[in-house]
């Protein structure tokens, strides 16, 4: 057991939702427990910004980021873009721009996604500040968009969040200079894709997170997610890497550090 009380960060979660409104200093208790030594929160709409500062405000080693969801595309007005870039400006422990992305799983409307993307990508660029991305069903539009973007010198760094692609396509992204993140699906047993990509990613460009509250791992699959149960994926790659927990979590720490700038 003590080799799991190793520093761990989750990348990415979203414990300003409601359903943590009855519980969240105890799930804060049960991070500290289990290693995890910082959190950063994503954020997929505008409105969500000041709740998630009292959060920031609440426990300390919470890190944010500020953006607009390619599915939350009715919440993009002509002052987003001035909402996002001050709300960046004026805190410091806004770390990342997103959760941006593109989503062609649950929606078709490509060009108005792509819409509010091109902005928030270039916004990162100006702030020099790294990006959260969102990507289902889209990888081959995605890496058309940071392809563009990387040719003419202005694509942001940042990290693919809540992989489930292929190894072809994490090739793609890994090549733009994108750091891959794992999530509690790299726990199912038929993940075969995503279990090859933990396998093939580099040592240096992986991180794991929850996105809490959704998507629960093995055992916990199916109930509400939480950040203490980032372990479970930290124990996955481990097992599938034939690492110890302690090299993953390490190295997965080293990484958000790095991007990121997190504690």
């Amino acid at each position: 057991m003590s080799d799991q009380k190793r520093s761990i960060i989750d990348s990415h979660c979203h414990i300003v939702f409601s359903n943590f409104d009855e519980d969240r200093e105890k799930v804060a208790q049960r991070w500290r427990s289990e290693g995890v030594k910082a959190l950063l929160h994503a954020c997929v709409e505008p409105s969500e910004i000041p709740a998630i500062r009292l959060i920031a405000d609440q426990f300390q080693e919470l890190r944010y980021s500020v953006g607009v969801h390619p599915l939350d595309f009715n919440h993009w007005g002509p002052e987003t873009l001035n909402i996002l870039k001050n709300a960046a400006l004026d805190d410091s422990r806004v770390v990342a721009i997103g959760e941006l992305g593109l989503d062609l799983f649950k929606a078709e409307n490509l060009s108005e996604q792509l819409s509010i993307l091109i902005p928030q990508l270039n916004l990162a660029a100006q702030l020099n500040l790294p990006v959260i991305v969102h990507c289902r069903d889209a990888a081959k539009e995605m890496l058309e968009v940071f392809s563009s973007l990387s040719q003419a010198k202005t694509c942001p760094r940042g990290v693919m969040h809540c992989w489930s692609g292929n190894v072809e396509e994490m090739r793609g992204f890994l090549e733009l200079g994108f750091y891959i993140s794992f999530s509690g699906n790299v726990t199912f047993k038929n993940a075969i894709d995503i279990h090859q990509c933990a396998i093939e990613v580099p040592e240096n460009r992986f991180l794991v997170e929850t996105d809490s509250p959704f998507l629960s791992p093995v055992p916990h699959r199916g109930k509400r997610n939480e950040p203490s149960f980032v372990k479970y994926v930290v124990e996955k790659i481990a097992d599938l890497r034939g690492d110890s927990f302690s090299e993953i979590a390490d190295k997965s720490t080293q990484n958000a550090r790095k991007l990121f700038g997190l504690p």
